[in-house]
């Protein structure tokens, strides 16, 4: 096989973005379903046992949806800006609702 000079470096790049997106796609998801289970897990109007379940349940789709997004965002870039706004959301979100569980050591 003849590969020039010229046409390995975009190669690379799309290969760099592909990994890129595929990581934030992983990790980012993660991140954003953990921080939603937590938050919904802490503000449905559910038993404590009840409202866990169903945030775990929704964290599923939630992750899913955020590997879609990240695939079908154009840039990796505006990508990660994405999945970092919604991690700082959530992460205010959950301070906000849990703040007062957290320094009271847990729900009575």
């Amino acid at each position: 096989m003849n590969v020039t000079k010229g046409s390995a470096r975009p190669r690379l790049a799309e290969a760099a973005g592909l990994v890129g997106r595929v990581v934030l796609a992983a990790g980012g998801g993660y991140a954003v379903a953990a921080l939603s289970t937590a938050l919904l897990s802490a503000t449905l109007p559910l038993p404590r046992s009840e409202a866990v379940t169903a945030a775990t349940l929704a964290s599923f789709a939630i992750l899913a949806s955020v590997a879609v997004l990240v695939f079908a965002i154009s840039s990796l870039r505006h990508a990660a800006a994405a999945v970092l706004g919604a991690i700082l959301v959530l992460g205010a979100g959950l301070w906000l609702a849990a703040g007062p569980l957290l320094s009271a050591g847990g729900a009575p």
